[in-house]
């Protein structure tokens, strides 16, 4: 909901598609200076917590979006803002939400646990998006974001009532994680996710796909509004679209996980998002949009539900939260990504700009392919 919002709110305050993409760039710093200090603190203290105090504070902020846009004091930088500190708590919170699945089953029930995850994940990415446009059409951006702000007060509440897991009682050289100090914590998670293979390649084939495809979501606005004529609620029909299409491959992940050939899956899944990619940006027909936009559902799994499955089923308890912050750092690249669509679509238009990234990434898999074919054999 917060992505159809956010960027619909930021258009129709600057009609300028470059401001799209920027007001998921700021975003960046964030999750660049603070993801290794949030893993490891999913691995020092108690996630339940931390999970906790981020959910209200998202709550807050939205609440907050809210009043603004309902008393007409809203402007652009208040979005910018609101975006920053947003990205802060999601920061603290993703580690410790994802880390706590881990805790709760069996190791050997992760792959299904965590494909089950997903699919929760993409029904809300089934209905949300389609609920934001039609409150945006009902009640503007403001009703949007009051309905948000009470989700999440929500949530709150059932997190509260979850037994909490002890924090991670993991060593590292010897030592007991909590007398290590940020410092030392941080760099031994980056030096096992280097040194480990499957997490190394897992993290090298969501961040190609964060830098050069997943970002075209940014210029939804643009395509809804400007191409295909079909406005807030069309482009909330995009994005539930999407989402249906995650949720079938989710299932599957559910069901079958440990019987696939992930590593085939996972190039082969982002390799298509890029072609598909291309084919959305060439697409002048709204019913067309909305079926290519369910295949790069299937595809957007596989580039991340996937790949997080990879690296929780082989990252060990007292590494889990650090390896996971590792992986939503995607979220800079993802911002990257953001402001390189918005420039290129200034310059040259979004369906160019949308084509020429997916190319790119496409092509980017198949020289993972190629150059690391230890990749195609992971499990």
């Amino acid at each position: 909901m917060d992505q159809v919002t956010r960027g619909w709110l930021i258009y129709e305050l600057t009609n300028s598609a470059l401001q799209l993409g920027l007001v998921r760039g700021v975003q960046a710093i964030p999750f660049l200076l603070l993801s290794p200090v949030a893993g490891s603190a999913a691995d020092r203290y108690s996630r339940k917590t931390q999970v906790l105090l981020a959910q209200i504070a998202i709550g807050v902020l939205y609440a907050a979006t809210a009043l603004l846009i309902f008393t007409s004091l809203i402007q652009p930088w208040h979005v910018y803002v609101t975006a920053v500190l947003l990205a802060i708590v999601q920061v603290f919170l993703q580690p410790a939400r994802a880390a706590m699945i881990s805790d709760a089953v069996p190791a050997g029930n992760l792959t299904n646990a965590i494909g089950l995850n997903a699919v929760i994940f993409n029904v809300a990415r089934s209905t949300g998006p389609a609920l934001a446009g039609m409150l945006i059409a009902i009640s503007n951006t403001g009703g949007a974001y009051f309905v948000q702000a009470v989700f999440f007060f929500l949530a709150t509440l059932w997190t509260v009532q979850l037994r909490s897991a002890p924090p991670a009682s993991g060593r590292s050289h010897g030592q007991p994680a909590h007398r290590e100090s940020f410092g030392q914590s941080i760099l031994e998670g980056w030096k096992f996710s280097w040194r480990n293979d499957v997490i190394r390649t897992a993290l090298l084939i969501v961040m190609f796909a964060s830098l050069f495809i997943v970002p075209f979501t940014t210029l939804l606005p643009v395509f809804a509004r400007d191409i295909l004529k079909v406005g807030a609620t069309g482009q909330g029909l995009l994005l539930a679209a999407m989402g249906v299409g995650a949720l079938c491959s989710s299932v599957l992940i559910a069901s079958v996980g440990d019987r696939l050939p992930r590593g085939l899956l996972m190039l082969g899944g982002v390799m298509c998002y890029g072609l598909v990619n291309m084919l959305f940006a060439a697409s002048p027909w709204f019913g067309l949009s909305m079926v290519l936009m369910a295949i790069v559902g299937v595809c957007h799994v596989h580039s991340h539900a996937l790949v997080q499955t990879v690296i929780q089923s082989h990252s060990p308890s007292e590494f889990r939260g650090r390896t996971i912050a590792i992986f939503h750092m995607s979220q800079v690249v993802l911002t990257v990504g953001a402001m390189i669509f918005g420039v290129l679509s200034s310059a040259i238009g979004a369906p160019a700009a949308v084509a020429s990234m997916g190319a790119v990434g496409a092509f980017t898999m198949i020289g993972m392919y190629i150059a690391l074919p230890r990749a195609r054999l992971i499990r």
